[in-house]
């Protein structure tokens, strides 16, 4: 396996509206990101990946671009983007773009002149289709697809000027883009170029195996019961006919010549064959995808992500295994992540995010994802172990992201009258909203914890727990016993980087039998030898045998005190709830 600095790089996501304010209109900014470029540096970050900055109507956040060349006044300036990536440079850093261009906004002028007429030299720059007809004539969208954003509505939007209907995935204010046009790849190639040459390292590349639609744009199976006239189409657009084609060209005409690197975010793909053509040594259309299958574990199958399905521990052994051993035998190359702008955290997820033990379950997933092998990638306030909102907040009144919104007001109409029902519904948002990950960065124990000054409204509201978890709290902490999650990630990536030789290339396997509680693991490195991490993702207290072929020289991290552990049994180890281990085995 070839050794490249983006596999060992420590990768941070930005969130820029709620990461910080220096303005004081109570919307993060791009200054705010360069103001804490000391505090990523001392974490251990190499590469600062900010979430979409261009200007934006904000729709969805500013994943609806109107403008790829220009920044959105809200985050400030391309001048402030210039000396963001000098600074980034200065501290021996890199900036990362999100590239979103699947679709536009319907504010860009590329959408406005392609839906002024039929005879725009645009219109073929997006998709679209004539209206089927009911018995009175009226316009019906020309399949049956669902919207991604809001599974109830429909995936086209009707534009009643020129009688026509436009696809839009996400939200109809996010139209698709036709990428069967060549002049639209070209545009997006100018794009990327621009960027790279102003000095950002690489993309995030949203929804990228989205960008090729099978062209006979049929009917989606009724995948959601037939009390839905609308339904997830996938089948037809992830992982299109030409997405291989596309990517290689962009691989070629851009990407080559910068040495840039690249992740894509691919939903709804978990074949082996299909993701290693993506991301293998041999083909390199991309370095990395983000694979799905951990986040999703509480998701029903069938890609419909606002559900709610039980999982074990078993389950995330399964899916880590699975990805650890097929990139280390098909060479290809692994993205390490639990959290990130459209999931919940990963406190509240995966383990118990009560006062009790938010800080152990923190951890746990800390030296989880810093012995795994892959590029690594931490989303804002994740060191920090930041947690899921209270479940009495208001939903229409504190809940922001469009799809939560959608979701709930569906689901009022459909089941308002049926009070179970509707808890379960919202139980669903309590537990899977996004914006569980939008609320704003937790600096301090000060007025609305340091995001904004005093006196100054946020966009959101900031989480009511803000006092107790906060960043300089936890850099500051000097516990005798213990780490702060913050201290645990910084030493956590430290060893990642001094022992990586293992816990970035080294060899992976699952040890120990199925368990309802634990998940284990040995890395082995060429010159770090083998270690074994042993991590209990249950509430209670766990004897774990340790394998007869395996000898645990010594214990040297655990999340529950801040040197070594104190485990002196041979042949097993005994596990507090939510405790993990990292041993160090004789060859």
């Amino acid at each position: 396996m070839s050794e490249a600095w983006w596999k060992e790089a420590v990768i941070y996501q930005v969130y820029p509206s709620s990461f910080l304010d220096t303005n004081g209109d109570g919307w993060g900014d791009v200054k705010g990101i360069t103001s804490k470029l000391d505090y990523l540096q001392q974490l251990g970050v190499d590469v600062v990946w900010v979430s979409p900055i261009y200007k934006s109507p904000q729709k969805d956040m500013g994943y609806d671009i109107a403008d790829y060349k220009s920044i959105d006044p809200i985050y400030g300036t391309i001048e402030d983007v210039d000396n963001l990536v000098s600074e980034l440079k200065k501290r021996g850093m890199k900036l990362m773009m999100d590239l979103v261009v699947n679709h536009t906004s319907d504010e860009h002028e590329w959408f406005r002149q392609s839906r002024s007429s039929l005879t725009n030299p645009n219109r073929s720059w997006y998709i679209w289709k004539k209206p089927k007809r009911d018995a009175a004539g009226n316009p019906l969208p020309p399949n049956n697809w669902s919207q991604i954003l809001g599974e109830a509505n429909s995936a086209w939007t009707y534009d009643a000027k020129t009688d026509e209907y436009y696809l839009s995935l996400f939200t109809p204010e996010q139209p698709d883009l036709n990428w069967e046009n060549p002049e639209v790849r070209a545009a997006v190639h100018d794009v990327m170029k621009f960027w790279l040459e102003r000095g950002a390292c690489g993309y995030r590349m949203d929804v990228i195996n989205l960008i090729s639609k099978d062209q006979r744009f049929p009917d989606a199976e009724p995948a959601l019961g037939p009390d839905r006239r609308y339904h997830p189409g996938s089948q037809y657009y992830v992982n299109g006919p030409r997405m291989h084609e596309y990517l290689q060209e962009i691989k070629h005409k851009v990407l080559q010549k910068f040495g840039a690197i690249t992740v894509g975010e691919m939903p709804g793909v978990s074949d082996i064959n299909e993701i290693i053509r993506t991301v293998g040594s041999k083909s390199g259309e991309l370095n990395m995808i983000f694979i799905f299958d951990v986040v999703e574990i509480d998701t029903q199958p069938g890609n419909v992500r606002m559900t709610l399905h039980e999982w074990s521990v078993k389950d995330l052994a399964k899916a880590v295994s699975k990805w650890q051993r097929a990139m280390l035998e098909h060479d290809g190359w692994n993205s390490v992540f639990v959290e990130n702008h459209d999931n919940p955290r990963s406190v509240s997820r995966y383990c118990d995010d009560s006062d009790a033990y938010r800080e152990h379950g923190a951890k746990l997933l800390a030296l989880m994802q810093t012995t795994l092998s892959g590029t690594l990638f931490v989303y804002q306030g994740e060191e920090l172990g930041m947690r899921n909102v209270p479940k009495s907040w208001d939903i229409m009144k504190e809940y922001k992201d469009i799809e939560s919104i959608n979701f709930w007001k569906k689901s009022r109409e459909l089941y308002g009258n049926d009070p179970k029902r509707l808890a379960e519904e919202r139980k669903v948002l309590e537990k899977k909203s996004r914006d569980h990950a939008r609320t704003p960065m937790q600096w301090n124990g000060g007025a609305n914890a340091g995001f904004c000054e005093s006196g100054v409204e946020p966009w959101m509201r900031v989480n009511d727990d803000y006092k107790e978890v906060n960043a300089e709290k936890q850099q500051s902490a000097d516990d005798e016993e213990e780490l702060s999650t913050w201290q645990f990630w910084q030493r956590g990536l430290a060893n990642r980087k001094a022992h990586s030789d293992c816990f970035v290339y080294g060899d992976f396997h699952a040890v120990g039998p199925e368990s309802d509680e634990v998940f284990a693991y040995l890395r082995l490195g060429k010159k770090s030898g083998k270690w074994l991490v042993v991590l209990n993702f249950s509430g209670k207290k766990v004897d774990w045998n340790i394998p007869d072929e395996l000898k645990v020289e010594g214990w040297m991290a655990g999340n529950y005190q801040k040197g070594k552990p104190d485990k002196r049994m041979e042949r097993s180890v005994g596990l507090r709830p939510w405790e993990g281990v990292l041993g160090k085995c004789i060859d």
